[in-house]
């Protein structure tokens, strides 16, 4: 996804797509399953991306591919979110990391990846990388965390490791590689490749009806009074809610808009940010905001089915305005998170 002119918005859309176009040499947009990681190295973790109210890991929610077309330290660029799925957490924390590489970097090619698919050659979920990180069983971050029977499984905590025992034991004490053995936890959200579409021009408002007669005699004045008496009882929240919803009804599977530079659209006139609620990057500049994540998102993670409590109305996502360079780490941006609860 190139970066936009501010006035654009692109669309993001969850399609089913074979898992080896979701793998990292590809530079995926997807949302569930486990990241595909931009750089390896310099990887957020454990402490990072713990939950800062219940210290559990988070899950992968998705990521986005977001190059800057001219700045060549961010010829690859990706956005990577994570959430809490942890009951008590209510819908917990959300957090965003950035990465970004020039076009020649040590982990890709400097020619475009092939579209073909690559032979079959049988290979299971891969939990290291070719720099060496090793990953997580569960849920594919950072693993500093070794079984101590096998010394041969990774995790990135001990709650994972819990979650695991369930299919590991039985690989445990046997030879062999471990990781030919991963299962499909329902920690992890339902996978999905995240395709990109720009936004059509809304079509103009319909002009109403005579909206160019005056009123004439005694009902008139009355049908103008009563109109009046309504406009006063439309809240400020209704008409946003109702913005909100006309500007997603031409494209009502949107899970998210893409505008960097642009403005966000929200669910609700509360808890709204202003310009200092938005933290500085730690470059000093400002941020700025992105993209967001639509609530038709939580319609596909399933999240209900497995008793997971997490909720949004809006994800508003801001970086660093300047998007500084980084080297081959991870950066933490900023969400701001508009729930459900706010709309009146």
């Amino acid at each position: 996804m190139a970066a936009p002119l501010a006035a654009v918005v692109e669309l993001g859309f969850a399609e089913e797509a074979p898992p080896w176009r979701l793998r990292s040499a590809l530079f995926p947009s997807k949302v569930g399953g486990r990241p595909a990681w931009l750089g390896e190295a310099g990887l957020p973790g454990p402490a990072a991306l713990s939950c800062p109210r219940c210290g559990r890991p988070p899950a992968f929610l998705l990521q986005l591919y977001a190059p800057l077309p001219g700045r060549a330290d961010a010829f690859h660029r990706g956005l990577f979110l994570f959430c809490c799925r942890d009951p008590s957490c209510c819908a917990g924390r959300v957090l965003v990391f950035r990465n970004q590489l020039p076009r020649k970097n040590d982990f890709y090619s400097y020619e475009p990846p092939s579209e073909e698919p690559p032979p079959d050659t049988g290979e299971s979920v891969c939990l290291q990388l070719k720099s060496g990180v090793h990953l997580c069983r569960v849920c594919g971050c950072l693993a500093p965390k070794t079984c101590s029977r096998c010394h041969r499984a990774r995790y990135c905590s001990k709650e994972h490791q819990t979650l695991d025992w369930r299919w590991h034991r039985q690989a445990c004490a046997q030879t062999g590689d471990v990781a030919d053995t991963i299962p499909g936890h329902n920690f992890l959200f339902p996978e999905y490749e995240i395709v990109i579409e720009t936004e059509d021009e809304a079509p103009p408002e319909v002009l109403e009806e005579e909206d160019d007669v005056e009123p004439v005699g005694s009902m008139g004045e009355a049908l103008e009074e009563e109109l009046e008496s309504m406009a006063k009882h439309e809240s400020r929240e209704d008409k946003i809610f109702q913005k909100f919803k006309m500007q997603i009804a031409l494209e009502p599977d949107q899970i998210l808009r893409y505008g960097r530079g642009a403005a966000p659209i929200w669910i609700s006139g509360e808890n709204v940010p202003q310009e200092e609620d938005i933290p500085n990057c730690p470059c000093g500049a400002k941020r700025i905001f992105e993209f967001q994540v639509m609530p038709q998102l939580l319609n596909l993670l399933k999240a209900d089915s497995l008793g997971r409590s997490i909720d949004w109305g809006v994800l508003a996502i801001f970086t660093c305005a300047d998007s500084c360079a980084l080297g081959t780490s991870y950066t933490e941006e900023f969400v701001w998170k508009q729930d459900v609860t706010d709309t009146a």
